[in-house]
């Protein structure tokens, strides 16, 4: 048996030996890498150095052309509703920088996707009836939007977060919940375009001020009913908060915000549905509460160990990741560091952002992608099975960028060749590097990286188009195929600018056009969003060739603060039919074989579809 510090802390489990939690991060963590805890001030800098990328298995597509470039069309597209976060050019609190959430929400049911785009506020506040609001974008079906924000009664100001979307009480409406410095919301989707504030009827009134950061509907406990999560960032009280010129805060020399490392964490919730439209606040019992981890961002639910049960994985800032392992009584425990998903292959803590999951080499596990601080890497591990990790970051070439700071980040297949990209969307924290030349600039160009089908991948950013390499002030971002023409397109919320929409287009150097497929779940043992099933697609490109299976599953929340469309898409290549397997969380499985490619299935729990809709430039037909 290979040791290593996880494997190690794994074996512990299994002999007499009881150890301190001070031994146990000891163990965790090199002595040359633990840190006496941190007076109040700025991030730390990092100083990941770039790699070359790895030299493996060749590839097939290895410096192929792209076939597809990404153009923002939100302009044209209608989207003209700028978010308002914080000072643009300074910041004097930690507030100021965090940025709002993004969501592709089908709120009508109509099969296309419409835009939830968070809002924030500024410290100077805005005079009555000018505060900056949230907007909810109607798609039209023809590559345009309206703003259809006060109809619905989604008109809230504040300091917006995140938000994440999942039918709570089942009646067969999305539900939209957003999460906010301050008190969060619940919207009850009334089915006829309008929304019912109904956070106070819900019990999710917060007897204290909470930076709400993250958020995730899931059943964790299977009885049918939506439970909530909602990480949580920092204690923070601007009354008390330390200023820069006060505290001494600094970043590369630069006086900018103070925090996180030195303010007062703060703590995760875990709210369970109670089936009667409220929820109960079960966070202290289910062992939310019992982590080294604290200054949580973003959150991504999945079965991550193959039980049957879903996990929580937090993206913390400077400080260790959270791996809520689901221990299927109610309880949670965080096993990230035994996991070997708390720290960066040299046992220090990262600023984590943003977090996707996927099987991004198709062997069946859940693998999963984090965003982190300017200076180090993104992260990338590697699902073994058993809920162990390995970190692929170096290995899969994720590791030849540092410079830039990553916020909202998805698996997605961009190209249809049923293998998972990566995007990043970038932006520096700091306001203050802009024109310093020590930094980064401020607005940033993303990353995008092709999956190269040997474990490895291509960053191809140069190649994507204007919609990749313009920069952007990026925060939350969210992915969906907004117009219905069979490849997935991204929405991005920035802050203090407008949003971007980018449309994914052929480009002239795109071959045959791939197959594709996209399922969306209908619960009735299980919940009505059917979140938490699992969608295994199976196909065989030609006759001769080995059969080829894709997972992925039905999840609310995710990225940064936001939502991606709640229809999975599955590329298929040059596949003609393509075999679904669901395995939904109350248990069931239906088995739905040779499904047409290029279209939608709406399928409910028993096997029964409901929907088949034709999609492409042209949408031909629909029947359900």
């Amino acid at each position: 048996m290979t040791w290593s510090r996880r494997t190690f802390l794994t074996s512990l489990s299994c002999t007499s030996l009881v150890l301190s939690l001070d031994d146990v991060l000891a163990l965790a963590v090199p002595a040359s890498t633990q840190q006496a805890t941190p007076q109040v001030g700025s991030r730390p800098t990092y100083d990941a150095k770039p790699r070359p990328a790895p030299k493996g298995a060749p590839s097939p597509v290895a410096g192929t052309p792209l076939g597809i470039s990404f153009i923002d069309v939100a302009r044209q597209s209608g989207l003209n509703a700028k978010t308002i976060y914080g000072g643009e050019h300074k910041n004097r609190y930690l507030l100021e920088t965090t940025g709002c959430g993004v969501a592709f929400f089908d709120y009508d049911h109509d099969d296309w996707v419409d835009i939830f785009l968070v809002n924030g506020s500024r410290l100077e506040g805005f005079a009555k009836d000018q505060e900056p609001v949230s907007h909810l974008f109607k798609n039209n079906r023809d590559g345009t939007f309206t703003d259809v924000t006060a109809k619905a009664g989604l008109a809230r100001s504040g300091w917006g977060q995140g938000c994440c979307v999942g039918d709570y009480n089942n009646d067969g409406w999305n539900d939209l919940f957003i999460s906010y410095y301050g008190q969060n919301v619940l919207y009850r989707n009334n089915g006829d375009g309008t929304f019912t504030d109904v956070t106070a009827k819900a019990g999710l009134l917060q007897s204290k001020t909470r930076w709400n950061s993250g958020c995730a509907f899931l059943d964790y406990d299977r009885d049918g009913n939506l439970d909530l999560f909602v990480a949580n960032y920092i204690d923070f009280d601007i009354k008390t908060a330390p200023l820069p010129e006060a505290a001494g805060c600094a970043y590369k020399g630069i006086q900018v915000a103070c925090g996180p490392p030195g303010l007062q964490g703060g703590k995760n919730i875990l709210y369970h549905n109670n089936g009667d439209g409220t929820f109960t606040d079960v966070s202290q019992k289910s062992g939310m509460w019992d982590t080294i981890g604290t200054y949580a961002l973003s959150v991504s639910v999945a079965d991550l160990d193959n039980d049957g049960w879903p996990d929580i994985y937090v993206a913390n800032d400077s400080t260790a990741a959270t791996f809520y392992q689901n221990q299927k009584d109610g309880t949670f425990k965080d096993v990230a560091i035994e996991a070997g998903i708390a720290y960066s292959p040299d046992g220090k803590p990262q600023a984590g952002m943003g977090v996707s999951i996927g099987d991004f080499n198709r062997d069946g596990l859940l693998d999963i992608v984090k965003t982190n601080f300017a200076g180090d890497t993104d992260s990338l591990y590697l699902n073994l099975g058993n809920g162990n990790f390995d970190d692929h970051t170096y290995l899969s070439g994720l590791g030849v960028n540092t410079r830039f700071l990553g916020w909202g980040v998805g698996f997605f297949d961009m190209d249809n060749d049923g293998w998972l990209d990566i995007l990043m969307s970038n932006g520096h924290v700091y306001p203050e590097v802009e024109g310093t030349n020590v930094d980064a600039p401020y607005a940033q160009h993303k990353y995008l990286y092709r999956n190269l089908r040997n474990g490895q991948f291509e960053e191809v950013t140069a190649l994507a188009g204007p919609g990749i390499t313009t920069p952007a002030p990026a925060r939350g971002t969210a992915f969906g195929d907004y117009d219905n023409d069979g490849d997935l397109d991204v929405v991005v919320n920035c802050i203090n600018s407008l949003p971007q929409l980018l449309r994914c287009d052929p480009s002239p150097d795109a071959g045959p056009a791939r197959n594709w497929i996209k399922i969306r779940t209908i619960g009735t043992k299980s919940n009505r969003t059917g979140i938490g099933s699992r969608i295994s697609v199976t196909t065989q490109p030609s006759p001769d060739a080995k059969p080829f299976v894709q997972i992925d599953e039905v999840r609310s929340g995710g990225s940064y603060f936001s939502q991606n469309d709640l229809r999975l898409h599955f590329g298929l290549d040059h596949a003609t039919k393509a075999d679904v397997e669901i395995r939904w969380p109350s248990g069931t499985v239906d088995k739905i074989p040779a499904l047409a490619p290029n279209h939608l299935y709406v399928i409910q729990e028993g096997g029964k579809i409901l929907k088949t809709v034709a999609m492409g430039p042209q949408q031909t037909s629909s029947k359900g």
